[in-house]
C-alpha cells in the first residue's frame, strides 16, 4: 500500500471527535490491511507515516501516545461525511425516478401486447361469484357520473390501473385483502399467449374514481407477498371493451401464477391437432404421447416450438392425431397436470 493510501486509512479510521492511542491504533490499521501486527517493516511504515501527518497538520501525537485529529481534519472529515450523506440521497432519489420510468414503460408495453392479443383472443375477466351479488348491487347504485367523478388525488376519474412487479403467487382473493378499503371488481392478470406464463403485471377495474385514488395513494410501492408492487393509472383506449362484460377472471380460476382452466377457441371441423402450452422444459415425445395416451388418443407427431434466436424451448408446442375422434378425446385432458404442471390445450389448424 502507498504512503498516501495508509495516511488516508489512518485518517480514515481515527474518530473526528475523540483520541486513539497510537499502538491500538497501529494495530487496527495493520488488522485492516490483513497484515501481522508484529511485522516490523510494517510498523517502521506506519510510524513514518503518523509523523508525516504530524508534519502536515492533520493530526497531534501527545506524550501519552494520543492520536487526535486536528480541528481542521475534524472539519474535513466532517465535510466529507456530509457529502457522501447528500449523495447517497441523490443516488436514491434517481434511482426512484428510475423505476418511476420503468413502471411507465412497462405499462407502454403491457398495452401494447394486450391490444394485440385482444384482436385474436377475447379475453373476458372478473370477479369470483362469492362477490358477484355484492358488486351488482353496487353498479346498480352507482352510475358512471358518480362512478368516475373527478376527486383529490384523481382529477380525470380514472377506474382502470396498471398493476406490474406483482408475485406469481398472488390471486384475487389476496389482491382483493390488500386493496382494501378501495373496493376492486374487475382483474386481468397479462399473461403469454402461447406459454401461458403470468408476467407479474395486470390491469384491474375499482369500483369508483375515489377508490382508483386510494389504491394509487395509499398502496403503490407497498408490498404484498414481500414484493413491492406500483400501481398507476390506466385510462382504457378508445375501442377497448373495458370493463369486461363478464367478471369471470381470465384463465387460471382467479391466479395469476397458479393453476386453471383456460376456456378453449372454437373446434375447426375435422380438426387433427392441438396447441399444448405451460409444459415443462424437460417434455419429450414419449412423454407427451404417453399423456395423451392416458386419454386413448393415439398421436401421429408432435412438434416443439422454438426461439428463432437462440433455439431455446418456448415450452409449448403443436400434437398431431390420426383421427379427430382421437384429437377431441386429447383435449378432455385441456388443464390436467403434465409433469408438475398444468397443461393447457387449445384446438389448432
Amino acid at each position: 500500500m502507498s504512503d498516501q493510501d495508509l495516511s488516508s486509512k489512518i485518517l480514515t479510521t481515527l474518530d473526528a471527535t475523540t483520541s486513539t492511542n497510537v499502538k491500538k491504533l497501529r494495530k487496527q490499521i495493520l488488522l485492516q490491511l490483513q497484515t501481522d501486527s508484529d511485522d516490523k517493516a510494517a510498523k517502521k511504515k506506519f510510524k513514518k507515516t503518523i509523523q508525516a501527518l504530524e508534519s502536515d497538520g492533520k493530526l497531534t501525537l501527545g506524550a501519552d501516545g494520543e492520536v487526535t485529529l486536528t480541528k481542521e481534519s475534524q472539519k474535513s472529515k466532517k465535510k466529507k461525511a456530509k457529502k457522501e450523506k447528500k449523495d447517497k440521497k441523490e443516488k436514491k432519489k434517481r434511482k426512484k425516478s428510475e423505476e418511476d420510468e420503468d413502471s411507465e414503460e412497462e405499462q407502454v408495453k403491457v398495452e401494447k401486447k394486450q391490444k394485440m392479443e385482444d384482436k385474436e383472443d377475447a379475453y373476458e375477466d372478473g370477479v369470483p361469484a362469492q362477490y358477484e351479488e355484492e358488486e351488482e348491487k353496487a353498479d346498480d347504485i352507482v352510475g358512471d357520473e358518480e362512478k368516475n367523478a373527478p376527486c383529490p388525488g384523481n382529477p380525470e376519474g380514472y377506474t382502470r390501473l396498471f398493476l406490474g412487479n406483482l408475485p406469481f403467487a398472488v390471486d384475487e382473493a389476496s389482491l382483493r385483502t390488500f386493496l382494501a378499503p378501495a373496493k376492486m371488481t374487475h382483474v386481468k392478470w397479462i399473461t403469454d399467449k402461447e406459454t401461458g406464463k403470468f408476467y407479474g403485471s395486470g390491469f384491474i377495474e375499482m369500483a369508483t374514481s375515489k377508490c382508483g385514488a386510494i389504491a394509487v395513494k395509499e398502496r403503490n410501492s407497498e408490498k404484498i407477498m414481500g414484493r413491492p408492487i406500483r400501481i398507476n393509472f390506466a385510462p382504457s383506449r378508445d375501442g377497448d371493451i373495458w370493463p369486461p362484460t363478464s367478471k369471470e377472471v381470465t384463465g387460471n380460476g382467479g391466479q395469476a401464477g397458479g393453476s386453471g382452466v383456460k376456456a378453449m377457441s372454437v373446434k375447426p371441423d375435422n380438426c387433427v391437432k392441438l396447441f399444448v402450452g405451460n409444459l415443462s422444459f424437460e417434455i419429450d415425445d414419449d412423454t407427451i404421447i404417453k399423456f395423451f395416451a392416458n386419454a386413448d388418443a393415439e398421436v401421429k407427431a408432435v412438434r416443439w416450438l422454438h426461439h428463432r434466436d437462440s433455439g431455446d424451448f418456448k415450452g409449448c408446442g403443436y400434437v398431431e392425431f390420426w383421427k379427430t375422434e382421437a384429437c377431441e378425446k386429447g383435449a378432455t385432458l385441456n388443464g390436467k397436470n403434465l409433469m408438475e404442471r398444468p397443461i393447457r390445450i387449445d384446438w389448432t389448424d
